[in-house]
């Protein structure tokens, strides 16, 4: 069975950077067409923040543009996403997507990011 397991998330002070990590396992990794980020903050709809495509094309949210980055590392089945100058509105919890096709979805990792 596919399964995408996030971790990175936590606590952190505005301005400050984090790191979020997904691991796919039950599927070849060159097997998937797009990977990507989501998010939900409480009383809103899940929203897209960054996709990496098979190519290495990446796209990104406005509001994440020139902060977030999105990569992968093939040999370690895992795509990152590293958010640098975050600010309170970035809380959310961070779900990982594939799509193989078909989609698949980790459990998500909590971001919380103080004033």
């Amino acid at each position: 069975q596919v399964q995408l397991v996030e971790s990175g998330g936590g606590l952190v002070q505005a301005g400050g950077s984090l790191r979020l990590s997904c691991v796919a396992s039950g599927i070849n990794f060159y097997r998937i067409n797009a990977m990507g980020w989501y998010r939900q903050a409480p009383g809103k709809q899940r929203e897209l923040v960054a996709t990496i495509l098979r190519g290495g094309t990446t796209n990104f949210a406005d509001s994440v543009k020139g902060r977030f980055t999105i990569s992968r590392d093939v040999a370690k089945n895992t795509v990152y996403l590293q958010m640098n100058s975050l600010n309170p509105e970035d809380t959310a919890v961070y779900y990982c997507n594939a799509e193989a096709p078909g989609r698949y979805w980790g459990q998500g990792t909590q971001v919380t990011v103080s004033s």
